[in-house]
């Protein structure tokens, strides 16, 4: 038996396969590569095949073998760099690694395979033979989804690490597994009105305190929470409910444990050579040779993976600055300039335009979304134009321009008015998302709470202030868990988010404000149909700064759908407030953050205004009415 399989020597590696792989243009190396359990002549194994061009030596060695680095070895695939080989015995569930002798350096290593669909539970690192067989139940979803991610659709992300949204209250230092997690999440986002859940990565990772940042397995959601079906299971679920699920992806860099992708086969094989353009300063890890063709096809493999097997409906590309720059984080003379003696890293820019260009043409119903920190132009622009490609960008400029805002006590902030206004002169450039993201939550930055002056009751007031702004200006919406309520310590990921801070009225109080926030924005097509058109938006009155007060209109398609906002930056109620308004007739007040319902003083204006006939700020109309201390209101006509 042994000998007719030894004959046979299965292979699912195509000359075609090759061909795509070494240039740099195989989407599905995944059903390629890998593990992947077969049946051959009647007897049960696992066909393995791996990349490794540079090893003299590669031999699969795991549970059914004792873990021999002399048993089972591999074969290679012609020339290209490929070897692989059936096992027998090796079986669904198995633990396994690849020991690769190099022809250089003596070098010597049992690797995790980086194909592999699960991985022990760390600390431990060997890779799992796993199958994807799910029985799926979101076709509604998936069937629709295409007008759920739209551009012109209200978006409002939830982002959320897996690990610390919640743990088990009888034993705090368990994680919950993704198949509890499911139903309480699904209710949660629905209850509070958000679209999507973002999570931060959840691909496999070796230490804990990087949130998923430090990748090993490209391939594997982390068997922290489960089993690759126990995941399927969550996106499934939160599907059935309406909720879209939005992966961060980090093509960036990877961790240099030994187990990894580093210096795989005894060589820089996905890496670069040169620590100038292949090792991280800022975070002590490896940078993709995004220039070799292979590399390229492991990389747009994983992304196309976790859309096709995982039906995600978007990729959040973390770092994406520390990939177009060559110099980023380096002092002159520690990095490389490009063939033209430039900064720009041109086989980033390529890659990241293949990978958008992929995407969209495999899946034109999901996003994704840079996390891109600079004035890099046309990043969410199609790269027919020369642009990246994204489907939409972070605005990083306003979250810090606002935070810095919001934590000067009122009386400075008149001194500081640009903060408010100045994204709008470019907040049509890019198809922005308004993130206040977990970076802002962490590494003693303070909560969202926290940050905000003055007395209890102001830190509240500020804060539903921050969230009624973020909803009312142009772009769709991301917060990180916990902000929410009003968490009022940094987050920590070694322990769930404190929960029963919802026993008291100011924090019921913001969650009641985000939940009318979301419901709001979701049914006015004024304040989500041209999120990315400047069409939607027009200052009334932005020049106020010794008052701190901002108003401003929002429009959808239908002239019939507009907005008026206004904002008060300051403590001091503004009696008789003056707004010009675009027509007549009555003004409802649809939202207050001042609101007694949301832990506010109680100032409002009964409802609604009727508008005079008095020209005010350029318009034939005008409202006059009581904008309350550190609030937001909302008018609606007709």
């Amino acid at each position: 038996m042994a000998s007719t399989i030894e004959t046979q020597r299965p292979s699912l590696i195509t000359d075609l396969d090759v061909h795509l792989f070494n240039e740099g243009t195989h989407y599905r190396l995944h059903d390629k590569l890998g593990s992947h359990p077969m049946t051959v002549d009647g007897v049960d194994g696992t066909y393995f095949a791996v990349w490794a061009p540079n090893a003299e030596r590669v031999t699969v060695v795991g549970d059914f073998n004792f873990w021999d680095q002399g048993n089972r070895p591999l074969e290679t695939k012609g020339n290209s760099g490929i070897w692989e080989g059936f096992v027998p015995g090796a079986v669904q569930g198995a633990a396994y690694k690849y020991f690769i002798a190099s022809r250089y350096n003596g070098y010597k290593a049992e690797k995790a395979d980086p194909f592999a669909f699960t991985s022990e539970v760390a600390p431990k690192t060997a890779s799992i033979i796993w199958n994807l067989d799910y029985s799926w139940s979101d076709d509604g979803w998936m069937q629709g989804r295409g007008a759920r991610n739209a551009a012109n659709a209200p978006i409002s992300i939830y982002e959320m690490h897996l690990g610390s949204w919640i743990r088990s209250p009888e034993n705090p230092d368990t994680f919950l597994g993704c198949r509890v997690i499911a139903p309480r999440l699904a209710e949660y986002c629905r209850d509070v009105g958000f679209t999507h859940v973002e999570f931060l990565p959840i691909m496999e990772h070796p230490y804990y305190p990087s949130w998923g940042y430090q990748i090993t397995g490209y391939f594997a959601p982390t068997s922290r929470y489960g089993t690759p079906q126990d995941f399927m299971y969550l996106v499934d679920y939160l599907h059935q409910h309406g909720i879209g699920v939005i992966l961060d992806w980090v093509p960036s860099h990877f961790p240099t444990d030994e187990h990894g992708l580093g210096y795989f086969d005894g060589t820089h094989l996905y890496e670069h050579a040169d620590p100038r353009q292949g090792f991280h300063p800022d975070w002590k890890s490896f940078i993709f040779n995004y220039s070799r063709n292979e590399v390229r096809s492991f990389l747009l493999s994983s992304a196309l993976y976790w859309l096709d097997r995982y039906h995600v409906d978007g990729l959040r590309v973390d770092g994406v600055a520390s990939m177009l720059y060559l110099d980023y984080s380096r002092p002159a003379g520690e990095w490389i300039p490009n063939e033209f003696g430039g900064r720009e890293n041109l086989g980033a820019i390529n890659f990241l335009r293949q990978f958008n260009r992929m995407v969209y043409q495999e899946h034109p119903d999901v996003q994704t979304v840079a996390e891109e920190s600079t004035a890099w132009p046309m990043v969410s622009r199609p790269t027919y134009i020369g642009g990246l490609g994204f489907g939409m960008k972070w605005d990083m400029g306003w979250m810090h321009d606002m935070l810095d805002y919001m934590t000067k006590d009122p009386i400075h902030r008149k001194y500081h008015h640009n903060q408010l206004t100045f994204r709008m002169l470019y907040a049509f450039t890019e198809n922005f998302v308004l993130a206040l993201s977990h970076d802002e939550v962490v590494h003693l930055k303070r909560s969202l709470l926290d940050k905000m002056p003055g007395d209890p009751w102001q830190k509240f007031a500020n804060l539903r202030l921050l969230f009624g702004y973020m909803f009312g200006q142009p772009g769709k919406k991301l917060l990180f868990m916990g902000g929410e309520f009003g968490q009022g310590h940094e987050w920590d990921h070694r322990s769930s988010l404190n929960w029963n801070l919802l026993e008291y009225p100011f924090q019921r109080g913001v969650l009641q404000w985000m939940r009318d926030l979301n419901r709001t924005y979701a049914a006015e097509p004024a304040l989500h149909q041209l999120d990315f058109d400047s069409a939607g938006f027009e200052w009334i009155d932005c020049n106020d700064a010794l008052s701190s007060t901002i108003s401003f209109l929002r429009r959808g398609r239908n002239t019939d759908d507009v907005i008026l906002a206004a904002c008060n930056f300051t403590p001091v109620p503004r009696w008789d407030y003056h707004l010009g308004a675009p027509r007549g007739g009555y003004w409802r007040e649809i939202l207050n953050s001042d609101a007694s319902l949301y832990g506010g003083s109680g100032l409002g204006n009964s409802g609604g205004v009727e508008a005079a006939p008095i020209p005010v700020h350029g318009r034939p109309y005008s409202l006059t009415i009581t904008l309350p201390p550190l609030g937001m209101l909302f008018f609606k006509n007709p």
